[in-house]
């Protein structure tokens, strides 16, 4: 399953993820000023949760499944764990701990069929409507890390083909 989109809170010494109130991430301050540096960060996405909400003055769940989900046919494709029959979902570990972290609430989940049909689309710009692929000229990709499992994807174009890697057992040693 992917779990992307969240943030890591350490609890016990033992790693928890947890869906992040947006207003605790939005109140931290800024790592470097605008245009001195550059750090992925998933507070980022909530914000924008948050901006598609006031701005459709309706949930961006239902934006994201009337968009993107439903004309894709994407329909193993959840945004929450409690969507989906937990014996459908792989366990997930974390080196050095015997615990199952399939049951926390990691936010977004798909198979690995939906994120490479997911993929694909971004990439050959049938998720779009006209004139959007030229805003966003992207190669996309996808990586994603929580505590117990991490994502790969990419779509390689010279032989049409999307690789779609899951894995169920992590180590943060070395991430930043």
């Amino acid at each position: 399953m992917d779990r992307t989109d969240t943030v890591t809170r350490w609890n016990s010494n033992i790693p928890v993820l947890c869906a992040m109130d947006p207003g605790k991430g939005l109140d931290l301050p800024a790592s470097f000023a605008p245009g001195e540096g550059y750090a992925y960060s998933n507070t980022n996405y909530l914000l924008l949760r948050n901006i598609m909400d006031d701005v459709l003055g309706y949930g961006h769940h239902d934006y994201i499944k009337e968009r993107i989900l439903e004309p894709l046919n994407l329909n193993n494709t959840f945004f929450s764990i409690t969507e989906v029959d937990l014996d459908d979902v792989m366990s997930g570990y974390y080196v050095g701990y015997d615990d199952d972290f399939k049951e926390r609430e990691y936010g977004m989940l798909a198979t690995a069929q939906d994120v490479g049909t997911f993929l694909r689309a971004l990439n050959d710009g049938s998720v779009f409507e006209a004139g959007e692929q030229e805003i966003y000229p992207y190669e996309y990709d996808h990586g994603g890390l929580v505590v117990g499992y991490q994502s790969l994807a990419e779509y390689h174009k010279d032989i049409d083909a999307v690789v779609v890697q899951f894995i169920n057992t992590t180590d943060f040693e070395g991430c930043e």
